[in-house]
């Protein structure tokens, strides 16, 4: 099964990294392009543009709120069905976000959905 990590985009690549993704759908502040090293940008798996919004206007009090909605946007999302299927083959695959947050950002979240989806399938 496809083991999946989540790691900053500031961090350096490791080749344990495997297939690297950007989840951001915004390009990560003060990143060159030709600097990052990644497989594919996903953007189409990040939270809409609306729920990210809300959500940075009060992280720690949204949090919740933003965590059942994110799940749910995850859920009827045909580009996470897609990307599913893209990563089945990949022995590891690492989720790459921009947020100073380790804990409280959309990454981890895809991280969980992701791992169940995979064992289901």
């Amino acid at each position: 099964m496809t083991q999946i990590k989540i790691k900053r985009v500031y961090e350096d690549p490791e080749l344990e990294d495997g297939y690297r993704v950007l989840v951001d759908r915004l390009w990560p502040r003060g990143m060159k392009k030709e600097h990052l090293k990644y497989d594919a940008w996903e953007r189409g798996i990040t939270p809409s543009t609306e729920l990210r919004k809300w959500f940075h206007e009060n992280p720690v009090g949204n949090w919740e709120g933003f965590s059942a909605m994110y799940r749910k946007e995850l859920e009827t999302s045909e580009a996470v069905q897609d990307f599913l299927a893209k990563i089945k083959p990949y022995k590891t695959v690492t989720l790459l976000y921009a947020s100073k947050e380790p804990v409280r950002n959309h990454a981890r979240i895809l991280q969980q959905f992701l791992e169940t989806h995979l064992g289901e399938s």
